[in-house]
C-alpha cells in the first residue's frame, strides 16, 4: 500500500526521527521504500544490539552508505553521540526509528540538537485504505488500522498477540515498570475510559493502584505511543469551560482488544465511541502528514455542553455516529457558537447523507465528505 508519509523526500532533506507504535509497519515501509539506498542497523539483532551496547563508535563499520537508517534506536540511546557526530562529520544522513520516546527523553541524551527532524507513521488511515480501495467503516471502527490486521482472516488473534506482545517487549523487556500485572490491569481500566475525561481516581480504584501510579503509567502511554492527551479548550467566556484532557489510544483495533469487544452494533453507544475516535484518528493523521502546526482540543462547559474536537480555535467539529440529525444534536455547537469568538467552521459530522445550514451558520456533512475535504486541505 502507499503510504501518505513520503521516506525519500524526508531523506532528501534532513536526518529525522521517525517514530510509531510496534506494528505501524516502520521497518516495512523503510525496506519497501528506501531499498538498497541505505545501510540498515538493527537494534533489535541480538549480535548488533550487543556489539554497539559496549561500544557506540563500533557503528562507523556499519555504514558505507550516505544514508543510514538505525532501527529501534530508543535501545541505545549513546549512539546520538556518534550519529551526530557522523552528521557534522561525514554528512551522513540519518533516519532514525523509535517504538519510545521515554529513554530517549533522559536528561543527558543527545537528541542532535535540531540536526534532526522528527516525524511519526500512523496506522492506516481512511485516505490510505480509500485510495486501495479497501475500506469497510465497521470493520474499521471494530478491528482498526493496524497494517497487519487489515484484510487478516483472523484480526482478533492478531490484536490479542499484539497487546501481549506489547506488554512483554516494550514494557517488560524495557523495564518501563516494576510490577507488569498492575500495568495489565491499568490498561484494562484505560481502555474502558478511551476517549472520556479523565478520573485518576476512579481509573486507581478500578485497577487497584495510587492516582500517581496511574499518572505515571498515562505518561508511559504516551511515550510508547500508544495513545495521546487531548487537551481542553478553554477559550469560552460565556460558559466556563472543564479543564480536564481527555485520553485516546492510537488503534481502534487495539482499544477494542482491551476493552474485549466481540461485536460493535450499529446504534449502540460502543459505536458512537468507535466513531468519534475514528474522526479523532483522522484529524491526527491529517496533523502530523501535513506537518501543520494545528492545535487539536475538545470543549467541555461545566453546565454540560460539549463539542468533540477544536481545531486551532478556528473550526469547531460535532460528530455524531446516526443517519439522521435531530435539533438535540446541535445543542453543543449552537452553545458554543454563542461565544464571544470568531469560528471559520461549525461543523456537524455523521452518517446522515444530506447536506444542510442550520442557525449560526452549523454546516451538517456526511462524513466521507467531511475526510474528503479535510485531505484536500478544504479547511486550511
Amino acid at each position: 500500500m502507499k503510504r501518505t508519509l513520503d521516506l525519500v523526500k524526508n531523506m532528501k532533506n534532513n536526518s529525522y526521527f521517525l517514530f510509531g507504535a510496534r506494528g505501524v509497519g516502520k521497518s516495512y515501509l523503510i525496506r519497501e521504500t528506501l531499498g538498497g539506498q541505505i545501510d540498515y542497523i538493527d537494534l533489535l539483532s541480538s549480535k548488533t544490539f550487543l556489539d554497539l551496547q559496549s561500544s557506540p563508535s563500533n557503528i562507523e563499520t556499519y555504514i558505507s552508505k550516505k544514508w543510514v537508517v538505525i532501527d529501534e534506536i530508543q535501545r541505545i540511546p549513546e549512539l546520538l553521540n556518534e550519529v551526530h557526530r557522523l552528521i557534522e562529520e561525514k554528512h551522513i544522513t540519518f533516519l532514525l526509528t523509535g517504538s519510545s520516546a521515554r529513554k530517549l527523553k533522559r536528561s543527558g541524551v543527545n537528541l542532535l540538537a535540531g540536526r534532526a527532524y522528527k516525524s511519526q507513521l500512523l496506522p492506516l488511515s481512511w485516505r490510505e485504505l480509500v485510495d486501495e480501495k479497501i475500506f469497510k467503516l465497521d470493520t474499521h471502527l471494530h478491528y482498526g488500522g493496524l497494517p497487519s490486521v487489515v484484510g487478516r482472516d483472523d484480526p482478533s488473534e492478531y490484536l490479542y498477540s499484539y497487546v501481549d506482545t506489547y506488554l512483554k517487549e516494550e514494557i517488560q523487556a524495557e523495564a518501563l515498570v516494576r510490577n507488569l500485572s498492575n500495568y495489565a490491569r491499568f490498561l484494562d481500566a484505560a481502555a474502558l475510559m478511551n476517549g472520556e475525561m479523565i478520573n485518576f481516581t476512579k481509573i486507581a480504584n478500578d485497577a487497584q493502584l495510587r492516582p500517581n501510579t496511574v499518572r505515571d503509567y498515562y505518561q508511559i502511554l504516551q511515550d510508547t505511543l500508544i495513545g495521546e492527551m487531548l487537551e481542553s479548550w478553554t477559550g469560552s467566556v460565556k460558559r466556563k469551560a472543564i479543564q480536564t484532557a481527555k485520553f485516546y489510544f492510537f488503534d481502534l483495533g487495539v482499544v477494542n482488544t482491551l476493552k474485549k469487544i466481540k461485536v460493535i452494533e450499529r446504534n449502540s453507544d460502543t459505536y458512537g465511541k468507535a466513531f468519534e475516535h475514528f474522526i479523532y484518528l483522522e484529524l491526527k493523521a491529517y496533523i502530523i502528514y501535513t506537518k501543520n502546526r494545528i492545535r487539536l482540543n475538545y470543549w467541555r462547559s461545566k453546565n454540560g455542553h460539549e463539542v468533540n474536537f477544536i481545531i486551532d480555535d478556528k473550526i469547531a467539529i460535532e460528530v455524531k455516529a446516526t443517519r439522521r440529525i435531530s435539533p438535540d444534536d446541535l445543542k453543543g455547537l449552537i452553545a458554543l457558537s454563542e461565544e464571544n469568538h470568531k469560528w471559520k467552521h461549525l461543523l456537524i459530522v455523521s452518517e446522515d447523507t444530506q447536506s444542510k445550514i442550520f442557525q449560526q451558520g452549523i454546516i451538517q456533512i456526511h462524513w466521507e465528505e467531511f475526510l474528503k475535504n479535510l485531505w484536500n486541505g478544504k479547511y486550511f
